[in-house]
């Protein structure tokens, strides 16, 4: 049996992080790394915007290169996917029944693509975006093709259609919430996103549900809407949110959200098993930025900052994780950045000029600061992480106004 002082489960940026930022520490014992990809660790979001556009070739994704991990004595095992725990022994069994020991076990595995569950789900010509092997099918899908249907009007499904349009293609984006980012953005946001789309050429069904796929020769020809319309398509994108890869976990007896999903982690991102950590968007936690709400945050910035917690406490430093969120996304030429969470927002302010391709949306509850998207506005974004993180009050009309720096506002908060 293979053993490992400590054991990351997960090949991603989380995964990743945690065993650079354990080796800069200065842990000397065994790291071993286990990833359910051939690959090595790398770089996910552009798998959505240049990789798919074809602007950047796979080698550049890569976080590190082969040697980074052969110097630094992290072992690689790659093609692996854990299928469960025993807490107790402290040993992992993989699918191919390789058994694996480990003084400490940090779970990094991210989640996989939700899918549909309608009739006509499995038909060919139904592509998800998670790894580079979906990639991968979806260019080797695309010649002779279209008519693309992207079901779910998210970041994923936004930059996947932004990538295709500009490739002549037919897009048509079905949404069940009444506007595109509806989850994750105020009306301000989500409309703007829209009026560029279809100045692109994109269509939008909105407060559309998915009643069934639409299958012609045993491949997917449209998506039946519960209106009866039919999207007809020659490919059907799917970006409908993902479930966190936790079930080894659960059945190792680990506690787990709820509502939220994926496992508990408290301010260590220490599970409730022994001597068992998680991180990234498996990872359900109390979240100084929603309230102390248990929430999941599906970013490269959590995965990279529970990791190096995950690092700092597993080196006996009293680390806890309090990192401000951020995110972004590449649309045509639109850069958004933002910076906090929205969700419970009671107030909204437009910054700047919508038309002009250049403004940022302050959101406020109780008066304070609590998150902004800042759209090409770069300024904005570095200084609205001062006043997220320190929940400024400030003048509304100060912060509506594009002409009043935000970095004073910053400093008067």
């Amino acid at each position: 049996m293979t053993r490992a002082d400590i054991v990351i489960v997960g090949a991603g940026h989380g995964g990743a992080q945690a065993a650079i930022a354990l080796r800069q520490g200065g842990f000397a014992g065994s790291v071993l790394m286990i990833g359910d990809e051939p690959e090595l660790p790398y770089e996910r979001p552009p798998l959505s915007k240049d990789y798919l556009a074809g602007d950047k070739a796979f080698e550049r994704l890569l976080l590190r290169p082969p040697a980074f991990w052969q110097e630094r004595a992290v072992e690689m095992v790659t093609g692996e996917r854990v299928v469960a725990v025993d807490a107790a022994a402290r040993r992992l069994t993989g699918a191919s029944g390789r058994a694996i020991g480990y003084g400490t076990l940090v779970w990094a595995t991210g989640g996989a693509p939700r899918r549909l569950g309608c009739p006509g789900a499995e038909a060919a010509g139904i592509h998800y975006v998670r790894t580079r092997a979906d990639i991968d099918a979806l260019v080797a899908d695309l010649p002779g093709v279209q008519r693309i249907a992207v079901v779910g009007g998210g970041y994923i499904g936004l930059e996947a259609a932004a990538v295709l349009a500009k490739r002549g293609l037919s897009i048509t984006v079905v949404e069940a919430q009444p506007r595109v980012l509806a989850r994750v953005a105020g009306e301000a946001l989500s409309r703007f996103f829209e009026t560029e789309h279809r100045a692109q050429g994109v269509t939008f069904r909105l407060g559309a549900l998915v009643e069934e796929i639409v299958v012609a020769g045993g491949r997917a020809a449209g998506v039946r809407l519960s209106d009866g319309e039919v999207v007809a398509a020659d490919l059907v994108i799917v970006g409908i949110g993902i479930v966190p890869a936790v079930a080894p976990l659960e059945q190792a007896g680990a506690a787990c959200a709820g509502a939220a999903g994926g496992v508990l982690v408290d301010s260590h991102c220490r599970t409730s098993l022994d001597a068992v950590f998680a991180l990234g968007d498996c990872a359900a936690h109390a979240n100084a930025y929603a309230g102390g709400a248990v929430i999941r945050l599906e970013s490269v910035q959590n995965a990279n900052d529970m990791a190096t917690t995950v690092a700092r406490t597993i080196l006996g430093r009293d680390e806890l994780y309090a990192a401000v969120p951020w995110f972004w996304s590449n649309q045509y030429d639109l850069k958004l950045q933002t910076v906090g969470l929205s969700a419970g927002h009671d107030a909204a302010l437009v910054r700047g000029d919508p038309a002009a391709r250049s403004f940022s949306v302050v959101y406020l509850k109780a008066g304070r600061v609590i998150a902004l998207d800042c759209v090409n506005a770069v300024k904005d974004y570095v200084a609205g992480r001062a006043l997220v993180a320190g929940g400024v009050v400030a003048d509304p009309a100060q912060l509506a106004d594009p002409q009043v720096p935000l970095k004073s506002l910053a400093t008067a908060g």
